[in-house]
């Protein structure tokens, strides 16, 4: 008996560990070598085909980019569940899209859901869903002190692509690790999958030290990726990359698939003018055409690239750079500058990028000057392969962080009903260039992001825990997330019906002011009797912090019981804002460099200074050229306090997803998000800290703040103030699902454009 137990737990041992090889090691034995390999997506010079019963036929990709963050969730907590992907891959098929692209290992729950989701539509005779699957790079590992060889990088992208590989054939059983998902990946989705998108938007700081690094790196021969003579250290990477994964494929599941490597305009195979380089840093170029496939890659390979409308709109700096002469440069940055950095340029070995240009490029469609029409035309002119345009987009965040000056399809500051237009824009200049394929980013809303101008004034330990309308990074999405199980606890739309008296804070004889709150607004209605909104003004002081603050505001002749941070003004229709104290404005704090000559932590406002000021956001912190007179601002904003009158009730045929504050029969209701008066995490309600006190942003946690109203004539007396409880809601966030207005006019444009 002892024997056969013994026999019995060797056996289990060694089951165990053969699965353990093959499941999590990768190992496995090729026992048919040649065995032929098979694909069905090959490419030409320009387009992209797909075998349908035995012949190959052109195949657009209409794509969208899936993120993986939903409320009160960090993307790499992948807590997607599978009925929410199955419900989401229906919206996305409905809409019009064929395929959609993720950009890392997700969790078993999403290649369950597509198996599942394509089995189903096979089924049914109805078309699939198709798949581009990425390959991740971590974020320390690309920008530390790591060259692209090093560990971190090329050895673990290499394996990574490997076990993509395996879970989309259903051989992997992946324990998680830190930035992929994990589970048993049990279902074969290979029959879906169109190809791979090797990494990411490459810093232009890796490349170039990659290349400095690795001088005698500049070649790279494989059996089905091979380089050029004129490749670089940081394209013979790639090569090798490329090379491994088809080598991977092709040898464990006798299959090839599509293959690209993601680039974006800071890595482009272009060389620039002196000006643009200089203001746009545009220090590295990538030429995927120095990568070559051989006959032994049966499948395609495409140019991948992010190009959105308004960043780094190059061809507009070029634009404005051409009226400068060399001489001008001299002048403007110094002799010795100007060839300092024409020298660094000459090191770039990179085609001019109008000589894929004509004077006529840059007009769309419409007539339109349209440089980036322009420069999806440059793509498709320079490059021997399909070109698919895997990202691009529009914001429908309250804030902007950049402009397009040519169409107005800007970073922020776009209404629900402009994104779908401006999207429809895009894709039709992405197709007019001869691109063979896009990407539209993205399909859902993600609260956990991010954006440079912003990111400054809030938490990032806690973004996942409310919706920051001032980052606009956070609403590129389809698909948004209202607060509330259900719906919101206020629209905005002048019908105060869903007010009651428990959300009343003060009361006058002829008025009174009541406020709420959820994860994305702060709330008021103020209702005053006789009130004209053409010829009346009202006012809302707010007392944030308990450390800064003035009793009285010089601009409006207003004094308050309360030392006062903010101050609503709503005057009519277009003159509405709120204003800031100077000593708590953050632009001044952070930026003063840019936009303010004097130092203010040499000399700072007073804390209880009766000034207070617009409330503006960064968009430039540098001018083109260097200025001479450092006595002149350089930098760019917008102001952001200025409030937008409209419907923002999403059920109202005239809903406006920017409006701000309606009037109502009586008075008027205003929505104000959480980062326009310096709350840095509303879910544990905590509020920018006295800058020049803490030299700089740091965090103070309130439990109240005050609250006034006044009309314009109430400059007599001082203004009563009452406190209104401030008590967060910690990391329980409510949210429901809502389709954007845009997502319903590329839905119908798509449908017309294949009808």
């Amino acid at each position: 008996m002892k024997k056969f137990i013994i026999c019995i737990c060797a056996l289990i041992l060694v089951i165990f560990m053969g699965w353990y090889a093959y499941y999590n090691l990768g190992f496995y034995i090729d026992l048919n070598p040649n065995a032929p390999v098979s694909t069905f997506m090959t490419t030409d010079e320009e387009s992209i085909y797909m075998v349908r019963d035995g012949e190959s036929v052109p195949f657009e990709i209409r794509g969208v980019d899936l993120g993986v963050g939903i409320p009160g969730e960090w993307a790499t907590d992948f807590s997607i569940d599978k009925e929410t992907y199955l419900r989401w891959f229906g919206m996305i098929q409905d809409l019009g899209a064929n395929t959609i692209r993720v950009y890392t290992i997700l969790h078993d729950d999403f290649y369950n859901a597509f198996y599942e989701y394509n089995t189903q539509r096979e089924e049914q005779g109805e078309e699939p869903l198709w798949l581009l699957h990425g390959v991740w790079v971590d974020d320390y590992s690309h920008n530390s002190h790591k060259d692209a060889y090093d560990d971190g990088l090329l050895p673990e992208l290499i394996e990574d692509c490997q076990t993509i590989v395996d879970i989309l054939h259903g051989n992997k059983f992946l324990l998680g690790r830190d930035g992929d998902g994990s589970g048993f990946y049990r279902h074969d989705v290979s029959s879906w999958v169109l190809g791979y998108i090797l990494g990411v938007e490459w810093e232009s700081s890796l490349v170039t030290y990659t290349n400095q690094n690795n001088p005698d790196r500049c070649s790279y021969s494989g059996k089905y990726m091979v380089t050029t003579d004129e490749a670089t250290p940081f394209e013979a990477m790639l090569a090798q990359l490329g090379d491994r994964l088809i080598a991977y494929e092709s040898s464990r599941y006798k299959q090839q698939r599509l293959v690209a490597f993601s680039n974006w305009p800071t890595t482009d195979p272009f060389r620039y003018s002196l000006i643009t380089s200089n203001y746009r840093h545009k220090v590295a170029a990538i030429n995927v055409e120095h990568i070559q496939p051989t006959d032994n890659f049966l499948s395609g390979y495409f140019a991948s690239y992010h190009v959105y409308a308004y960043f780094p709109d190059y061809l507009q700096t070029e634009r404005e750079a051409a009226s400068y002469s060399p001489e001008e440069l001299d002048d403007l940055f110094g002799a010795n500058m100007a060839r300092t950095l024409a020298y660094r340029l000459s090191l770039l070995d990179a085609p001019r990028i109008q000589d894929y240009l004509t004077e006529e490029d840059y007009y769309d469609s419409r007539g339109r000057l349209n440089t980036y029409s322009a420069y999806l035309k440059a793509l498709n002119h320079f490059h021997n392969i399909p070109v698919v345009i895997s990202e691009y987009g529009i914001t429908t965040g309250r804030g902007r962080a950049q402009t397009d000056e040519n169409t107005g399809r800007s970073q922020g500051h776009i209404t629900e009903q402009e994104q779908g237009q401006y999207l429809i824009e895009c894709y039709e200049d992405i197709m007019d260039a001869g691109s063979a394929g896009s990407c539209l980013f993205s399909w859902q809303d993600e609260w956990f992001k991010r954006t440079w101008n912003t990111m400054h004034a809030v938490d990032l330990d806690n973004t996942p825990y409310w919706s920051d309308y001032q980052t606009n990074e956070q609403f590129f999405g389809l698909l948004t997330f209202d607060p509330g199980e259900e719906e919101s606890v206020c629209y905005v739309d002048g019908d105060p019906s869903e007010w009651g008296e428990e959300d009343v804070v003060l009361t006058s004889e002829d008025g009174s002011l009541s406020v709420k709150y959820d994860e994305k607004f702060l709330y008021f209605y103020a209702r005053q009797e006789g009130f004209d909104p053409q010829e009346d003004t009202l006012y809302i002081p707010l007392d944030i912090t308990p450390k800064t603050g003035s009793t009285y505001c010089q601009n409006y002749g207003l004094t308050f019981e309360q030392a006062c941070d903010f101050i609503i003004s709503i005057d009519g229709a277009d003159n509405s804002r709120i204003m800031v104290q100077e000593r708590y404005e953050v632009l001044k704090a952070v930026y003063w460099e840019a936009y303010y000559i004097a130092d203010p932590y040499i000399s700072p406002p007073e804390k209880d200074s009766p000034r207070f000021v617009a409330i503006d956001l960064a968009l430039k912190l540098t001018d083109l050229l260097p200025k001479q007179n450092v006595a002149q601002r350089v930098g760019e904003v917008y102001e952001t306090g200025k409030l937008r009158y409209g419907n923002a009730n999403p059920e109202s045929e005239d809903f406006d997803s920017l409006a701000d504050y309606m009037f109502t029969g009586d008075g008027v209701e205003i929505r104000i998000p959480w980062q326009l008066l310096n709350f840095s995490n509303p879910s544990e309600m905590m509020i920018h800290d006295d800058y020049y006190e803490c030299y700089g942003i740091e965090n103070l946690q309130v439990d109240q703040m005050y609250v006034g109203l006044a009309t314009g004539e109430d400059r007599e007396y001082r203004i009563p103030m009452n406190a209104f409880s401030l008590e967060g809601w910690g990391k329980t966030v409510t949210s429901h699902e809502r389709l954007k207005e845009s997502y319903y006019i590329l839905q119908e444009y798509w449908a017309r454009r294949d009808g």
